[in-house]
């Protein structure tokens, strides 16, 4: 067997490209805000939210503000989803339960390892219990969220991407907005706008998974972490179907190897929806592993393919998620007028399969932090490290904790990947001992692929998909990936497969179709490096 690195051919990340260092002051023609949230998901909109009712609670003005690179709220936002509805009490501790965007309570949860024809059920573990939490469409709380901000006179700027991070020296000062209207043969459109600089006393980071900011100013600032973080790439598919699984349904095994970490999910979402999806870790050894076409493999198994039958898939779409764990986690959260919320920083679970409560809790401890420093007028890291100090003290640490050591288990296999996360549980962490990083620090080998016969999709192929996905990027735009020359055709298969939005066809050359990118971020991982789009590019979600 030969093998290839992707990582011999991926551009070095600058984190100059996305820091403008400079001493303007705001003027007439730039955006002044007290506090800039930049992205609006649960973490960035529950930030903001706790935040306006702290202001008014105590008679104080602040002008409030959040970025969202999508067209309209929860455009960009995908998850299973299970919910624990926690910090929903947090915040809204005056409404009701159907008040808030939940869907099915979960009553009953099954846990199988499959093989290519049969499904054998195994005990669920303790971590991935989820009785009395809810589904949930990402989409859909994330709207509930902002109709609450805008209620509260928070300022929602939509369609609205961060390009890069304005710093003077070591402070944060604001953000530039990304610009609009660049063709791939570098014209203008009629309508091309100039990038806006938005300039905040305190920035916050809610990018989500992979966030282009925080990954330049963590860099830039040489913040470390135990552990190398990692990441896994999700397919999600949203169907209506004749017949609901009374549960909630997980799987591991088939179609996956033993070598590769993974698994399956099924959701009952009420109103003859339902959710499926496959998540696998990026550090797969196979060079020719399609998560898309697994997904569509595990659908015509016969555990799941009865459901399937007459039913319709709605919606498509992909992310990446971070799944390092407790030890992953930048040492430090904050930094002289920023602070990092939710899925940037790295809060998910994976022992639980759960982030969104994590993201929304790390978004109401910035506000109380926040706001002290406005009380304070101390907008430096000696004062917003108290954010620091929230999370470790909160259940968030307390839970990703236990679980610091599952996720790198697995990286010898699935059977004794198993086998220590049933001794962490037995332990509640203790056993196995941690990590060394260096043993962590993988050699990134991937396997050359050997292109067989093509096999028909069980449902539909990765250009039907992208249509599913509502993706409306101008077809002219310039391409926001960034590629080393001569790429190997090894390599350009390996982009071909991974990619779930066929951006990539390895043909004489590799052929990119950059328009068809959905933002999911898996080969800013492991290939070209994305940077961000004009207004109104990628998916158009509406209840992923």
């Amino acid at each position: 067997m030969s093998f290839f690195k992707p990582s011999d051919y991926q551009p070095a990340w600058i984190p100059e490209n996305f820091i403008l260092q400079t001493e303007e002051a705001p003027d007439e023609n730039s955006i002044e805000l007290d506090v800039l949230f930049v992205g609006a998901g649960p973490a960035g909109l529950s930030g903001a939210i706790k935040l306006a009712d702290l202001a008014k609670d105590r008679g104080k003005d602040l002008q409030i503000g959040i970025m969202e690179k999508a067209e309209h709220l929860g455009g960009h936002s995908l998850s299973g989803a299970v919910v624990n509805p926690l910090v929903f009490r947090w915040l809204f501790p005056d409404k009701n339960w159907e008040d808030f965007p939940l869907r099915e309570k979960v009553t009953k949860e099954s846990f199988y390892y499959l093989s290519k024809r049969h499904s054998f059920p195994l005990p669920l573990p303790p971590s991935m219990r989820s009785r009395n939490y809810y589904t949930a469409s990402l989409c859909s709380i994330v709207c509930f969220l902002g109709k609450e901000a805008e209620q509260r006179g928070i300022h929602i700027f939509t369609s609205f991407p961060a390009d890069k991070l304005m710093m003077n020296k070591k402070k944060v000062i604001g953000v530039l907005s990304k610009a609009y209207g660049l063709n791939r043969d570098r014209t203008k459109e009629f309508n091309a706008e100039s990038p806006s600089k938005i300039f905040a006393k305190v920035l916050v980071l809610s990018e989500g998974s992979r966030g282009h900011l925080s990954q330049s100013y963590i860099l830039q600032e040489k913040i470390q972490s135990t552990y190398p973080q990692t990441y896994a790439l999700g397919v999600k598919e949203l169907w209506e179907v004749k017949k609901e699984p009374k549960g909630i349904l997980h799987s591991i095994g088939w179609p996956l190897d033993h070598k590769t970490f993974g698994g399956s999910w099924f959701y009952p979402l009420g109103e003859g929806l339902v959710s499926i999806g496959l998540m696998v870790g990026l550090n797969f050894p196979s060079g020719e592993l399609s998560v898309h076409d697994e997904l569509q493999k595990i659908k015509a198994h016969p555990l799941f393919r009865k459901y399937f039958k007459e039913g319709k898939c709605l919606e498509w779409g992909a992310k990446t998620i971070p799944e390092g764990g407790y030890h992953a986690l930048p040492e430090r959260l904050h930094g002289d007028g920023i602070l990092i919320l939710g899925d940037s920083s790295g809060l998910v679970n994976m022992a639980s399969l759960k982030g969104i409560h994590y993201a929304m809790a790390s978004g109401y401890y910035s506000a109380e932090t926040i706001f002290k420093a406005f009380e304070k007028e101390d907008f430096s890291s000696n004062l917003l490290k108290e954010y620091d100090k929230k999370i470790k003290e909160s259940f968030i640490a307390k839970d990703l904790y236990i679980y610091r050591n599952l996720r790198q288990s697995f990286n010898k296999g699935l059977f004794q990947g198993l086998l220590r996360a049933g001794l962490i549980t037995l332990t509640k962490g203790l056993l196995p001992l941690d990590f060394k990083r260096a043993d962590l620090e993988t050699d990134d080998k991937r396997e050359k692929y050997i292109k067989g016969p093509s096999i028909k999709p069980a449902t539909h192929s990765k250009a039907s998909a992208v249509y599913l996905s509502g993706n409306k990027t101008r077809d002219k735009i310039a391409s926001h990936l960034i590629l080393k020359e001569n790429i190997p055709k090894d390599l350009g298969l390996f982009y071909e497969k991974m990619c779930p939005a066929g951006v990539y066809e390895q043909k004489d050359n590799l052929i990119v179709n950059a328009p068809n990118c959905i933002d999911c971020k898996a080969t800013d991982i492991l290939g070209p490096r994305w940077t961000p789009r004009e207004r109104g590019s990628g998916p158009n979600y509406k209840l992923m």
